[in-house]
């Protein structure tokens, strides 16, 4: 069985998680960076009446994609490596060429993928996850999204003066070539006397739920991994644990989800259609579990070095069929 990996040459050690698992399981996995193509990696795709001929070649030799049985879509860099120095218009023409190329391929082909291109972009929508997740019985945060600073004033007002902002979107700002990423913030009341540039992007607010922990569980096929830091036990990661991450990366500790929880989650997947799903969630000191987003395509790497949990041998055997697959998703 052939697994392509569709990935990039910076992605992590996730992707060589699950290729040497695949590996491990009799399988081959196919590493294509899509910032090596077109300058390093070769498509040859022959459509005639009746049959396709479709091949790549590059660094770890030749694959027929007729011969694929499943794709792992993980990230994307298409033409990354691109001359710098090309004329702006052509360089433009070729990664619009290399994508169309690509994305066309990938779509045409007959295999099992984990996930499907536009269930991922479905259920990359926020506001349709608490939408979704209170609909199935998942505890939700009181949600504004707005451009308007008097909503924001009032909702501050209604959850008793705490809230967080937060991005709906991944976003960073780069300073000396240095990536700051936006992470999630409380609102103080000066910072009420400061909102006229919502005109310029809308921005969203929750109620500020308090933490005894925050839970990663990472959903693969129906199998669901949990894990848990306290995020409290540190000033800089009190709101937003990502932002002592690397220090904190040795205290994650294996956590057990009540099962009406993990049945809820697993409802949440069949609706989007998903095989994976990374979703964070705050338990409060009371033990209420807080659903606040799932990223249909989130990390899992840290966790397999503490507390160990073994996401990439449940990703490898949903690829190679050894495990349930959800083949479509219910909205459909």
């Amino acid at each position: 069985m052939s697994v392509l990996i569709i990935t990039k040459s910076d992605d992590n050690e996730s992707v060589s998680m699950v290729a040497d698992a695949i590996r491990e399981r009799g399988g081959r996995a196919y590493r294509f960076d899509t910032d090596r193509f077109p300058t390093e990696l070769k498509l040859i795709h022959v459509h005639e009446k009746g049959s396709e001929r479709v091949t790549v070649s590059g660094p770890e030799g030749d694959l027929d994609l007729n011969e694929v049985t499943a794709l792992w879509h993980r990230r994307l860099n298409v033409a990354g490596r691109l001359p710098a120095s090309m004329d702006k218009q052509l360089r433009a023409a070729s990664v619009g060429e290399a994508r169309a190329s690509l994305y066309g391929l990938l779509a045409s082909l007959k295999t099992f993928r984990m996930d499907r291109t536009p269930y991922l972009r479905h259920a990359e929508n926020k506001q349709l996850q608490l939408r979704v997740a209170d609909d199935i019985g998942l505890e939700t945060p009181r949600t504004l999204i707005t451009n308007d600073p008097d909503s924001v004033r009032g909702f501050m007002e209604a959850c008793g003066g705490r809230i967080i902002t937060k991005m709906l979107s991944s976003f960073a700002i780069y300073e000396d070539g240095m990536e700051k990423v936006v992470f999630t913030n409380p609102v103080t009341p000066s910072d009420l006397e400061n909102l006229e540039d919502l005109r310029f992007c809308p921005m969203t607010f929750q109620e500020m739920v308090p933490k005894a922990l925050e839970l990663r569980v990472t959903i693969v096929g129906d199998q669901v991994f949990s894990a848990s830091i306290d995020s409290q036990s540190s000033d800089r990661a009190t709101h937003d644990w990502r932002r002592d991450g690397l220090a904190m990366l040795d205290d994650w500790k294996e956590y057990e989800l009540p099962e009406e929880v993990k049945a809820r989650l697993l409802r949440l997947m069949d609706y989007f259609g998903l095989n994976y799903g990374a979703v964070d969630i705050i338990v409060t000191p009371e033990g209420r579990h807080v659903f606040l987003e799932i990223n249909p395509a989130g990390e899992f790497f840290w966790l397999e070095r503490v507390p160990g949990l073994p996401i990439s041998k449940a990703i490898a055997d949903v690829l190679l069929g050894r495990s349930m697959r959800r083949a479509r998703a219910l909205w459909e």
